[in-house]
């Protein structure tokens, strides 16, 4: 199976680039071939490589840039999504869009569901919605997986932010009014293969299509995640470093983050076969890598 997959650094690639079965050629497009601001060079850059299915896995993903640049998020993943998927059209191959659980306001008191009321907050939240709409109008042979609190051994993200303030800080503030499902980037790439087999081998299968929610088993808030990664920190030898929880009000941002944004995830699990594991497994695993590689390099 080749896979073309948009992004050359982002967490998810690297993710995939590392995980990708001996069976499954992954080609990682981003600048000068693929420039998703420059929308006239997406689609002839991914046909050129002639896959068997996309996903679309680049983004603007500074949340908080986005509520300044708003246009610039919009073109890359709202109007970029589209181009992907128009690639994939042109192929006649399936597209995965990656997209997030910041398309909901955040306001129920349960996990989402795929079927519940969109509503974005922030400017990001609606470029992303963007994308999933265009996508969806664009070809129906398309899976898009909404997943949150992304983090891995890559990239910037909350894990490695927490490991390098806990050099420097005994006792650190941590949001605990914000509640999610904390996903380890090298399972999404994992999840992600399986997706994709599946909507290869059945090509007429619609139950695999349409949108699904994939984030990793259990919930926490953010300080939850902290207070994990410190206890784990320690047990390999670090300092006690103590979480004060503290409300979203204390640590004000330029957008705004939904308080809910646990993900129900069973729909994936009972038409791809594909659940991912709890995320205090995978975020211990993810502690352990980052700081055994500190310690070698």
């Amino acid at each position: 199976m080749r896979i073309t997959v948009t992004g050359q650094m982002g967490q998810v690639v690297l993710s995939m680039l590392e995980r990708a079965p001996l069976a499954v050629a992954v080609t990682a497009l981003g600048r000068p071939v693929l420039d998703l601001e420059q929308l006239a060079s997406i689609c002839p850059a991914i046909v050129a490589t002639r896959p068997d299915i996309i996903v679309n896995a680049a983004a603007f993903t500074a949340v908080d840039l986005a509520e300044s640049q708003e246009a610039a998020a919009q073109r890359v993943n709202g109007a970029a999504a589209g181009e992907v998927a128009r690639a994939a059209a042109e192929l006649g191959v399936p597209v995965i869009q990656i997209s997030t659980d910041y398309v909901f306001d955040g306001s129920l008191d349960r996990p989402y569901r795929e079927n519940d009321a969109i509503g974005p907050i922030s400017a990001y939240g609606r470029s992303k919605l963007a994308g999933e709409e265009a996508v969806a109008a664009t070809t129906p042979n398309h899976a898009i997986l909404r997943t949150a609190w992304v983090f891995s051994p890559f990239g910037k993200n909350f894990v490695r932010t927490m490991l390098r303030l806990a050099e420097t800080h005994n006792e650190i503030g941590v949001v605990a009014d914000q509640a999610g499902c904390p996903t380890n980037a090298l399972d999404i790439g994992d999840a992600i293969f399986s997706v994709a087999r599946n909507l290869v081998e059945r090509p007429s299968d619609p139950s695999l299509r349409g949108v699904f929610h994939m984030g990793a088993r259990g919930e926490a808030v953010w300080a939850d995640v902290a207070e994990a990664i410190f206890m784990e920190r320690e047990r390999l030898g670090g300092k006690p470093v103590r979480v004060k929880r503290i409300a979203t009000s204390d640590y004000p941002t330029p957008a705004r983050r939904p308080a809910n944004s646990r993900l129900d995830s069973s729909k994936l699990q009972t038409f791809h076969g594909v659940g991912l594991p709890h995320w205090q497994a995978s975020l211990a695993h993810c502690v352990r890598r980052l700081l055994s590689t500190a310690k070698t390099g």
